[in-house]
């Protein structure tokens, strides 16, 4: 599955944005699909997760409550709606595939995915 990345950009503190993961080849919905974010100088940590079969979702602690993953199947598409943004936010992002029944200790592991988006900027201002 080829993903692509979409929707990032430059908002004030409290804005909201969506972050579109489109596949161009292949079926979204054969894959658990997560979103991570690097920002610089840190390591790649785990945002979101939305499991494959039964589309439950995981959220890191830092987002939960103002980050929503939705999957699309119609649209072969899976969005990460993100509000009252924080410049802490500030990131590259990126979506992930991979052919995995995550749990609780294991969907914000990278190398459970081996199926990788380009990455969108997302740049919060304060």
């Amino acid at each position: 599955v080829q993903l692509q990345a979409s929707g990032g950009g430059l908002v004030q503190t409290g804005g909201s944005l969506r972050l579109s993961c489109a596949a161009s080849s292949g079926s979204l919905d054969d894959y658990t699909i997560s979103w991570f974010r690097q920002a610089p100088g840190k390591e790649r940590e785990g945002v979101s997760c939305i499991r494959r079969w039964d589309r439950y979702t995981y959220y890191a602690g830092s987002v939960k409550g103002r980050f929503t993953v939705s999957r699309d199947n119609a649209k072969n598409t899976v969005y990460l709606h993100m509000n009252r943004l924080e410049p802490e936010d500030t990131a590259v992002y990126y979506c992930a595939a991979g052919v995995v029944s995550p749990i609780q200790s294991s969907w914000a592991s990278p190398g459970a995915y081996g199926y990788w988006g380009q990455g969108t900027q997302v740049t919060v201002s304060s």
